[in-house]
């Protein structure tokens, strides 16, 4: 039996997606913050906040689509769509390595540490957050609604055998 990710956990997966938008827009805001050096309780804290995000829920979401989504689809016949979940899940591992150089960058300013080479972060945090802009386009566009289509086609087929 295939693993598939029940109807539930398609809105969790999606709605993480929301969440990862919404704080990589946070952060995109808040580039033009770093590179003048803010400082204040309000930025460190939304800095810390946005790292946290990225350095838990955002990568447990990784997982997830690693153990229940992809899997599935790796094993269709369409070369297209393996494709593009082979590339999914390098872009996993470039989003990962990405981070954990952006990561401390962030912690750092969160905690009002003075270390940060200003082009470095900038060049970290615009990598990142191209990186997961494409990647997000690519699983909602196809690997997220081709997961559902299966999903679907295989509660279908259940419920004729449970029929029979």
């Amino acid at each position: 039996m295939t693993t598939v990710a029940p109807p539930d956990r398609f809105q969790a997966l999606d709605a993480c997606h929301q969440q990862i938008q919404k704080n990589l827009d946070e952060l995109t805001a808040l580039l033009p913050q770093l590179e003048a050096g803010a400082d204040d309780m309000a930025f460190r804290q939304k800095i810390g906040s946005i790292e946290a995000f990225f350095s838990g829920t955002s990568r447990q979401h990784h997982a997830e689509e690693e153990r229940n989504i992809f899997p599935p689809l790796l094993s269709s016949d369409n070369t297209e769509l393996v494709h593009a979940v082979r590339t999914l899940q390098q872009d996993h591992g470039w989003i990962e390595q990405n981070w954990l150089e952006l990561a401390p960058m962030l912690r750092a300013i969160a905690q009002g540490e003075d270390w940060v080479d200003p082009a470095e972060l900038q060049h970290h945090v615009e990598v990142f957050l191209a990186l997961c802009q494409d990647h997000i386009s690519l699983e909602e566009t196809l690997i997220y609604p081709e997961a559902k289509r299966s999903f679907a086609d295989e509660l279908a087929a259940r419920g004729k055998r449970v029929s029979t």
